[in-house]
């Protein structure tokens, strides 16, 4: 099992509308992607952040499946430009030494596939993640 959590400060600029429709489609993610067991969307309570996200997984399969979902691909498009600060990260029980490199290189494959996503997100003040694009 794989969860996968973003974190994230919103910039000043955006507009309640912007959030909203961001917002609802961080929800639709984890209604019309078949891998995703289960989801929370909403304000990050006790950290650094204003909002997060958590998408669990089955496995690595599910994982690219949740990466190249169209529904995703439309939240980065609509979210990333209103973001300030993102983080993601992941916490799972798998007991192989090596998942780590293997959900970063998910991450990096589809960076690859997609120079648009890769400049949205290197266009973001402040990321940290799998296989950041900005490093």
């Amino acid at each position: 099992m794989i969860a996968h959590i973003v974190r994230m400060t919103l910039n000043a600029g955006a507009s309640e509308d912007a959030k909203e429709a961001a917002f609802a489609s961080l929800r639709n993610q984890g209604e019309v992607i078949p891998s995703v067991r289960s989801y929370v969307v909403g304000p990050d309570v006790g950290g650094d952040f204003e909002w997060g996200a958590m998408y669990v997984l089955d496995d690595l399969d599910g994982y690219w499946e949740y990466l190249k979902a169209p529904a995703h691909r439309h939240t980065d498009e609509i979210g990333l430009p209103l973001v300030d600060r993102f983080v993601s990260f992941d916490i799972t029980d798998s007991t192989d030494p090596t998942i780590h490199q293997k959900i970063a290189e998910l991450h990096r494959r589809r960076y690859a596939e997609d120079p648009g996503l890769t400049a949205l997100v290197q266009a973001l003040p402040s990321y940290d993640g799998s296989a950041n694009p900005q490093d």
